[in-house]
């Protein structure tokens, strides 16, 4: 039972409820070959973790003014119409160079801000209520973690198809993986901008400040990081142990086998600058939470009063002592 005046906690529910169904969804469709299960693994192990995360920040920052169906409609509705934009534009304005992944860090934190803006005006509209740096943090997370779960629902469904027919092994560890980094990818930079983007508003609108311009510009930074560092860990991996017959095959555009040595070095530099661009957006959402306002008493629990002490003295001086000497 949960202890007395607090909120049961429905995320660890959801975690568990959800990965059990999902367990249950790949072991089902492994033994009997059913390939119309085959969806619902998919929509499962994407949803999963996104999910999870949103039901935890909706218990941890949410306000008077943001509903359960509010952060719903951040986490369908704008996650969709990121997803949506970005695609076409990248489509349409990006090209394969050398600043491609910085190009794609720009457009989708723009398109799923613009989706947050979208889904929340009538909420604050008017100036009736107004927008928190709590409110930007949950909404924001909302938006993201539904724009990672469309898009991991894409690439698990593109592992699946291979060369010799469906594949419910590459569909499984394409969602593991990405649900293993789902909390520090689009949740997590969207999350942040949209605390820095409400926190800067004022009488419920929003406002073009420097700050909010920095955010996103950082956080477009580290997801051009992020999307990066697989080519960033070749050519560190080529600089420091390439041999002369490999530069000169990779200046006619081959493709060089790596030797042990340098496959074991990529995968540790690839995975440290994935780290490492974690610990900079976990550190730089830690410092946006110590912003916050002291959250006040859950409903049902009661304040904590003043700490035990002797009565104050009435109006008349200080009580009788029952256990002192007769007056």
């Amino acid at each position: 039972m949960p202890a007395p005046g607090r909120a049961p906690r429905a995320w660890p529910r959801v975690l568990g409820t959800g990965a059990l169904l999902w367990v249950l969804s790949v072991v089902v469709t492994f033994l009997t070959g059913n390939t119309t299960l085959l969806p619902t693994v998919v929509l499962l192990g994407s949803f999963l973790v996104p999910v999870t995360f949103v039901a935890w920040a909706f218990e941890h920052l949410r306000g008077n003014t943001v509903t359960l169906y509010l952060v719903a409609r951040a986490f369908l509705v704008g996650g969709l119409l990121g997803v949506l934009a970005a695609s076409l534009v990248e489509s349409y304005l990006l090209a394969p160079t050398v600043w491609l992944y910085l190009g794609v860090g720009l457009v989708e934190e723009l398109a799923k801000l613009l989706a947050l803006m979208l889904v929340t005006r009538r909420a604050f509209a008017g100036g009736g209520a107004e927008r928190t740096l709590a409110d930007g943090l949950l909404l924001g997370a909302a938006v993201g973690f539904g724009f990672a779960a469309l898009e991991t629902s894409g690439y698990a469904f593109n592992a699946m198809l291979t060369m010799r027919g469906l594949s419910l092994g590459q569909l499984v560890e394409t969602e593991i993986l990405r649900g293993v980094l789902a909390p520090v990818g689009h949740g997590l930079w969207t999350a942040i901008l949209g605390g820095v983007v409400f926190a800067a508003s004022r009488g419920g609108r929003l406002r073009l400040t420097g700050g909010v311009v920095l955010a996103y510009l950082g956080v477009s930074l580290l997801h051009a990081l992020w999307d990066a560092m697989h080519g960033i860990a070749v050519v560190l991996t080529v600089v420091l142990t390439g041999t002369a017959w490999q530069y000169q095959l990779f200046q006619l555009g081959y493709v060089v086998a790596p030797t042990p040595l340098q496959a074991h070095l990529f995968t540790l530099i690839n995975w440290v600058g994935l780290a490492l661009v974690a610990l900079l957006g976990l550190a730089w959402l830690a410092r946006l939470r110590e912003r916050l306002p002291r959250t006040s008493p859950a409903p049902g629990q009661t304040p904590p009063g003043p700490a035990a002490g002797p009565a104050p003295p009435g109006p008349l001086g200080p009580p009788p002592n029952p256990l002192g000497p007769p007056a």
